[in-house]
């Protein structure tokens, strides 16, 4: 009787790697082997023929013991085979092409369907049993599902599964990582912590405690490419279902925090059997032991030289040293990898604890009316503008913006300097400048005692000057670095009351007194926008909508859509003006960016459009809006053009031919048309409504306001 068992060894490891699940390596060759003879009903184990298939030669981490000696001496085949992809046919080659007996039982202990082949190839008697051993049926689905008995690999071995919970003193962890010279990438330690806590049962619960939010009490937290990522830290955790719980600043808060939780949660019925505390600090040493008492496994992740003796020497606490399951790089290998990898067009460069050091540098610099600074002045300029909570995390700030290039020693009395020829510093300094010179320039020029903070959103969107890769591509950027100018104190960020409703608060900046801002100069033709009265500085005086539309298509064809939409609000409505808001809104799906705010400047600068405040009769306010000067040549050209196109509909309708791109080029073939400018003008002003389920054919609303006045005209 030839009976085999193939053993998947690399297949079944990770996924019981991935559900959680302990295993003893030697209790699971000698169980699979024993039960393989069991179930083929062999007097002994030694008439099975075992392989145990894997990628022997491959690394293996986290193993506590080595696989191929256990198999080994469980007594298997060791079959190395690096590729899968050609796994099935190599165990065939290898086995089963030579071997003239045909096989009675066959038994597949994997949970991947790259050893399916086997099933369909092997050669077997009429009486012969496929079996799969895994925990999933991989055959389910497909034509051997009915032909193969499908056994749970774990109900077979008698394989429990452990819960683990894990808490995260993250604060000293984060230091404590940072003291032994390592930086503290985020998401290689999220990555490995996880599954680190997974190779010891089902992980149920994960916690990780600091200051979150509260700016200067943590090590810079960064991510491979050297990226300050500290704000986002709270996200990236929630999404590794690792909960961040916010303490205050301080040891004694972190502690007391950690261990009320941990206490109450293991009172539970539903408590986890493994509990995992990420901390070095002896103050937990009372905690684990009472977690003992409660015949809780125990486990400490700490730092080598960072860790408490106490715990250290705790007999029924194992210490696993997070430097070793873990590949975290020092501050130096980071800077050297940072600066040669440089920055993606895709990656957003947001503020960040490095823009602390730069912002605080230069403020430094100007007082001193130097280049050059100790780091002693500079960690407590830091620490005055409460950019860092102490002085050692001023010096942990300063230590890692050296190794990172962004600060440079330059002599042996810890003078430093900037390194203007940085990435993040030249970056950083052209966004402040640009920031702080449009709030300085706008104050000065208009005389206002502040700016709006929707006004200076949009002047820096018109920005051309900011277009850099992962610069100002959304409001949400422009709010970050304005309010991180706020926090640096360089602009004021005040609550003022709306002139018109002073129950109303509104969002203004200012600028500091105390900050001196750089001579430089707007010059662009989108530096300056129209502001709450209605201005604009724009040179577009005579420019015609033929020359716009060369230079600007988007905005020409938004000032066509503002006239029509306008022109037909007021005449139906018998108003002299449009609502603003309103009209945005109805516009928004063509608006790309700045399209309808440069498209009104035109209006206004032509003398074709008027932006103010107009009564409301509906509101005991005033409502921004913009009337339309009819009579100028940009509105009656746009207007004609509106006529002209309404009636090709009209003939169409009249003729009984349906509306579409086609039929209105073959009534008028002068090619003058953009068809899909017209169709859309049309349909967002409800003249034609779309056929259902027949894309490019319309209806036209033959009652509606403007075609009735075309149609008079007509006649």
């Amino acid at each position: 009787m030839a009976a085999y068992l193939i053993v998947d060894v690399d297949d079944l490891l990770q996924s019981f790697r991935d559900r959680g699940i302990v295993v003893d390596m030697q209790e699971l060759a000698v169980g699979l082997r024993g039960g393989a003879a069991l179930a083929a009903g062999l007097m002994s184990a030694d008439r099975l023929k075992a392989v145990a298939v894997a990628s022997w030669g491959a690394p293996r981490r986290g193993q506590a013991s080595d696989p191929q000696s256990v198999f080994k001496a469980a007594g298997y085949d060791l079959f190395d085979m690096p590729q899968r992809e050609s796994l099935a046919d190599a165990l065939i080659m290898h086995y089963f092409s030579f071997d003239p007996e045909p096989v009675d039982e066959l038994i597949l202990a994997t949970t991947s369907q790259d050893l399916i082949p086997l099933v369909r190839r092997v050669k077997t008697t009429r009486s012969a049993r496929i079996r799969v051993w895994g925990s999933k049926d991989v055959l389910e689905g497909t034509e051997f599902a009915d032909d193969v008995i499908f056994q749970p690999l774990e109900s077979l071995l008698g394989i429990q599964t452990k819960n683990v919970a894990v808490y995260i003193d993250f604060e000293n962890i984060a230091i404590s990582l940072n003291e032994q010279g390592f930086t503290v990438n985020l998401d290689h330690l999220i990555d490995r912590f996880v599954m680190q806590a997974k190779a010891h049962g089902q992980l149920v619960q994960m916690a990780a405690y600091a200051p979150w939010g509260q700016r200067g009490t943590l090590p810079p937290l960064v991510d491979s490419a050297g990226r300050e990522i500290a704000d986002d830290a709270p996200s990236r955790l929630a999404l590794a279902n690792i909960d961040p719980v916010f303490n205050l600043p301080g040891k004694n808060s972190a502690d007391m925090r950690i261990a009320r939780d941990v206490m109450s949660d293991a009172t539970h019925s539903d408590a986890a059997d493994v509990v995992i505390m990420a901390s070095g600090d002896r103050d937990f040493n009372e905690v684990l032991n009472a977690l003992r008492s409660r015949n809780k496994t125990v486990i400490v992740w700490a730092v080598r030289g960072s860790t408490s003796r106490q715990l250290e020497n705790n007999p029924g606490i194992s210490i696993e040293y997070i430097e070793d399951f873990t590949n975290l790089q020092t501050h130096q290998s980071l800077s050297t990898s940072a600066l040669s990898g440089g920055e993606t067009e895709a990656s957003s460069f947001m503020p960040s604890q490095w823009t602390s050091v730069i912002l605080q540098f230069d403020r430094l610099a100007a007082k001193l009316k130097a280049d050059v600074t100790t780091t002693d002045q500079l960690i407590e300029q830091l620490l005055e503008v409460g950019a860092v909570i102490s002085w050692e995390r001023g010096e942990d700030l300063v230590a890692q913006a050296t190794a990172l290039g962004i600060l440079k020693v330059i002599s042996a009395h810890s003078d430093m300097m900037l390194n203007t020829d940085h990435p993040i510093v030249n970056k950083t300094r052209l966004i402040r400048d640009r920031i702080v010179v449009r709030v300085n320039n706008t104050l000065g020029v208009r005389g206002w005692e502040y700016v709006n903070y929707g006004f200076l959103l949009k002047g820096l969107a018109m920005d051309r000057e900011l277009d850099r890769p992962g610069c100002n591509y959304s409001d949400q950027w422009r709010s970050h670095w304005i309010d991180c100018l706020v926090r640096e104190q360089i602009l004021v960020r005040e609550l003022v009351p709306h002139r018109h409703n002073p129950d109303d608060l509104v969002p203004v900046i200012k600028l500091r007194a105390d900050y001196e801002p750089p001579a430089i100069e707007l010059d662009s033709p989108a530096d300056l926008v129209e502001d709450d009265e209605g201005e604009v500085d724009h040179q577009w005086a005579g420019v015609t909508l033929k020359v716009l539309a060369r230079t600007e298509p988007e905005t020409a064809d938004m000032v066509r859509r503002i006239v029509v939409s306008v022109e037909q609000f007021t005449s139906f409505r018998g108003f002299t003006w449009c609502p603003l808001g309103s009209l945005h809104r109805r516009l928004r799906l063509y608006d790309t960016g700045v399209s309808f705010q440069r498209a009104v400047e035109y209006l206004i600068e032509n003398d074709a459009g008027e932006v103010g405040e107009y009564p409301n009769p509906q509101s005991d306010f005033f409502t921004k809006g913009i009337s339309l000067s009819l009579d100028a040549k940009i509105c009656r050209m746009i207007l004609t053009e509106r006529n002209a196109f309404v009636r090709l509909l009209l003939t169409l309708y009249e003729r009984n031919i349906l509306i579409s791109e086609q039929n209105i080029e073959e009534l008028d073939s002068t090619g003058q048309w953009d068809f899909d400018l017209w169709l859309s003008v049309m349909e967002t002003e409800n003249v034609l409504n779309p056929v259902p389920t027949r894309a490019g054919q319309y209806t036209l609303f033959r009652t509606h306001h403007t075609v009735n006045l075309v149609a008079e005209a007509l006649r």
